[in-house]
């Protein structure tokens, strides 16, 4: 979970639901309770009664709404036990508030967005532990803490009063001088309650309000005391033609106004609305189009701060042709009722479930028809982002030309595909090899009629033979491999040559050196002896048989993963935590590889693909056998000696890391990766060359985008091969040329679907290949990773290769060099 209760760890009255529970505990579980307290246990604070723990509504009057404020939830951040953290344990046990306590800033941060609480309490004297300010912009970054009350804990000044501004920045409510006595903290947390969390509770029901204002099909205005538009709901936009921007912050009188009027009833309304009365009655309000519409309109002032009128609001209903002439208010009032009812505004698109009254705008009915799927989006309560979004374009259609709206249906028919990252390519002999790379790639096969299943048979066992039970040392590499490794931190290091001098047992000695550069075995408290076993069996467990997916390949990912790990931008952006989970992934990535495409299993019915139905087949395997061997055998398990909380949050970058690298989403990642960091990073510094420090900073740091930023890294680094030396490119490019033509061969013997039909070797062209894997794959992602972590030397040697490639296409070559002079 990231977080427990300060209460009982077993204590589902206050951890799972707050309510008190019938049954009693027995002595086992209080004996154990009690025992955990003594020992210090960092996921709990002081020992209290479960039974003092009562779920109580608290009555709140809201204006004319009674709200009912359940029990607070009260998140402390400490990362160790003391006397304050103590203090604001007791504090909340007496005044019966719920209280989880983190110790990290990954848990507390997984902990709130589990349980969403009231108050924060964060923490800010010791900075050697966390950076209480980062945790906190990061909890801003959550969506859901827009009402949350955070306060940061500060230490007693010695001399000068230090100012707040700097926590205010980040985010926090007020800061508290350290005081551990008890009451003061009990006193804290109630002025807290009836203060700022007490506003924030108010606040989060006017969400219910502007709902209801969003969704009336009354058309609404809100202005100020003077007479200053503040608000407008779609409804209003819809009828007027105006776009909200376009009247918030116009007077009323800048609004044109329709001549069918009579004079003096603009000032009828205002010198009774002044006076704090009601006024209703029928008005005639210009369009957009310059059109007048009847209205029957309320318009009430609101009276505010100091018992005067802060607001008007103004609820408008058109009427139909048939209710022009004057009538009382009370039967204009039903009469327009009944026509909203049953004409539904035809005007308006987002109101109506009635295809029908949209589907006549214009001469040109098919252009604008009302869609009945959209029509059933609208009037879903919880909306996706993707239906945000068609709502907004269905709104900006009420007001646009047609040739605009004619346009717009045309995105919402794109919207409306579940492939909204994924190129669309030419026909099968616009391009044949982009689309049989790529479909072979990016889908998971055809499926197979045929009952036959396809075992491999070279499966090799998952442990560590016996020639390789003696771990080695960085001390017992033998110095030709050390010299081959001497410049394994330059981008042109030769994985090559490491192979040779190693036997074909690259991974485990370049894992030694990179492991031990990046203090990997410090981090994981595990001894060294442990690590080079694991070294030792992963390798193991890679097929030697492959030409592409084997263990030089993890190294050579390896290599690319540490490389890019030393760049300045990935450094400010990653934690020690997220560098060691990359350089694992890369390790593990593609372990026991059968060197076959996930398209192949699934064609074939391999146990793999039944087992993972389909779906990111052998990704799912490489991350599941890595952590079934490392777990297996203590003399392998780098992860025996680490915290629980850690081992979980590491282990579970490790497993999106590796599934990062199934290549289905592969532009879904790389322009999550543009919108959320590249694009916001290049608008700081296009405002103020480099932008905003902090902004920055939050940026580069925030929990979403570092996932962002790990998943891209391991992309890049398994499929860099495009950006190494001349030499290099071209010996990749004979080996998965040489694993795809071997797969073609065996898909023609066993009569499967033939995925990449132009992988064929005695027709194939590897320069055209090369070619399409990096106009397709690999320029704009490298485009987007060199802009972020600055790889000018990796962006030329793609540019050489890309000519070289483009050389032998246009001599007709098929072969991967040119043949002798």
């Amino acid at each position: 979970m990231g977080c427990a209760s300060s209460i009982h760890i077993s204590d589902r009255v206050v951890y799972h639901s707050g309510k008190e529970s019938e049954e009693s505990h027995s002595p086992q579980q209080t004996n154990t309770t009690q025992q955990s307290q003594q020992q210090g246990n960092p996921a709990q604070g002081l020992p209290i009664k479960p039974s003092s723990y009562k779920t109580t509504l608290t009555e709140v009057q809201f204006g004319p709404m009674k709200l009912y404020e359940d029990q607070l939830q009260v998140l402390l951040v400490f990362a160790k036990e003391d006397n304050q953290n103590n203090g604001f344990c007791w504090a909340c046990e007496k005044a019966n508030f719920k209280c989880s306590i983190a110790r990290t800033p990954e848990s507390a941060l997984e902990c709130f967005l589990e349980k969403h609480h009231d108050l924060i309490i964060i923490d800010h004297r010791h900075s050697r532990y966390f950076d209480a300010e980062a945790l906190c912009r990061s909890i801003r970054a959550v969506n859901s803490s827009e009402n949350t009350v955070i306060v940061a804990v500060v230490k007693r000044p010695d001399r000068e009063e230090a100012t707040v501004m700097s926590l205010l920045a980040a985010g926090f409510n007020r800061r508290y001088v350290e005081n551990a006595n008890m009451m003061a903290c009990y006193n804290e947390l109630i002025q807290l309650e009836h203060g700022e969390v007490r506003a924030q509770f108010k606040l989060r029901a006017c969400n219910a309000i502007f709902t209801a204002l969003e969704q009336s099909q009354e058309a609404i205005e809100i202005t100020s005391e003077d007479q200053v538009i503040q608000y407008v709901n779609p409804a209003y936009e819809s009828i007027m033609g105006y776009q909200k921007g376009e009247l918030v912050g116009k007077e009323i009188i800048e609004v044109p106004k329709s001549e069918k009027n009579k004079p003096d009833l603009l000032e009828t309304i205002n010198s009774c609305i002044r006076k704090g009365k009601e006024w209703q009655g029928i008005y005639y309000a210009k369009k957009k189009n310059g059109d007048s519409v009847q209205q029957n309109v309320k318009i009430t002032p609101v009276i505010g701060q100091g018992g005067k009128i802060r607001h008007y609001v103004s609820t408008n209903r058109p009427l139909n042709d048939n209710n022009k002439t004057e009538k009382s208010s009370d039967r204009v009032q039903a009469e327009s009722q009944t026509d909203i009812q049953s004409c539904k505004h035809k005007d308006r698109r987002k109101g109506s479930l009635d295809v029908r009254s949209t589907t006549s705008r214009g001469s040109d009915g098919s252009s604008q028809r009302r869609h009945s799927s959209m029509a059933r989006i609208h009037s879903m309560t919880i909306e996706a982002p993707i239906t945000k979004v068609i709502n907004i374009i269905n709104a900006a259609q009420e007001s646009s030309p047609m040739p605009v709206a004619e346009a717009l249906d045309r995105v919402l028919e794109i919207l409306r595909t579940t492939e909204l990252y994924s190129p669309q390519l030419g026909t099968k002999e616009e391009d044949p090899h982009t689309n049989d790379l790529v479909g072979g790639l990016m889908t998971d096969g055809l499926r197979r009629l045929s009952g036959n299943e396809y075992i491999f048979s070279t499966k090799q066992p998952h442990h560590i033979p016996s020639h390789l039970t003696t771990p080695l040392s960085l001390n017992d590499i033998p110095p030709r491999v050390a010299q081959t490794m001497e410049n394994e931190d330059s981008w042109d290091f030769d994985i090559f040559n490491l192979e040779a001098a190693t036997m074909k047992r690259p991974l485990t000695y370049l894992g030694l050196k990179i492991f031990s550069r990046f203090g990997v075995c410090e981090f994981l408290s595990c001894p060294e002896a442990t690590l080079r076993s694991w070294l030792q069996v992963i390798e193991a467990n890679y097929h030697s048989s492959n030409s592409y997916h084997n263990s030089s390949h993890a190294a050579d990912v390896l290599h690319a993963t540490a490389y890019f790990l030393c760049k300045e931008r990935v450094k400010q952006s990653l934690d020690p935590i997220d560098e060691v989970a990359a350089l694992i992934a890369a390790t593990v990535h593609d372990v026991d590889h059968p060197g076959r495409t996930n398209s192949f299993l699934c064609n074939a019915g391999s146990e793999l693909a039944i087992l993972y139905n389909d779906t990111a087949v052998l990704e799912s395997h490489h991350a599941a056998l890595a952590f079934q061997i490392t777990t297996r055998d203590d003399k392998c398990n780098i992860f025996k000696n680490m915290e629980r909380n850690e081992y979980r949050t590491l282990r579970q970058a490790i497993i999106d890391m590796v599934l990062a690298t199934e290549m289905t989403k592969h532009f879904e990642h790389v322009n999550k990766f543009v919108n959320s960091i590249n694009k916001p990073l290049a608008a700081l510094e296009e405002n103020g060359g480099n932008g905003d420090e902090e902004s920055v900073k939050g940026i580069l740091t925030s929990p979403e985008n570092r996932i962002l930023v790990k998943r891209m890294l391991i992309k890049c680094a398994d499929i860099s091969n495009p950006c190494r030396p001349l030499e290099l490119c071209i010996e990749w490019a004979g080996r998965i040329s040489e694993e795809y033509f071997a797969q073609t061969d065996e898909e023609k013997r066993q009569g499967l679907p033939v995925v990449m039909p132009v992988f064929d070797r005695n027709t194939c062209s590897i320069p055209k290949s090369q070619i399409s894997f990096i106009d397709y794959f690999i320029t704009d992602m490298f485009d987007a990773w060199d802009a972020f972590a600055d790889l000018p030397n990796l962006m030329q040697h793609l540019d050489n290769n890309y000519k070289y490639w483009k050389g032998l296409d246009e001599r007709k070559l098929h072969s991967l060099r040119p043949p002798p002079e």
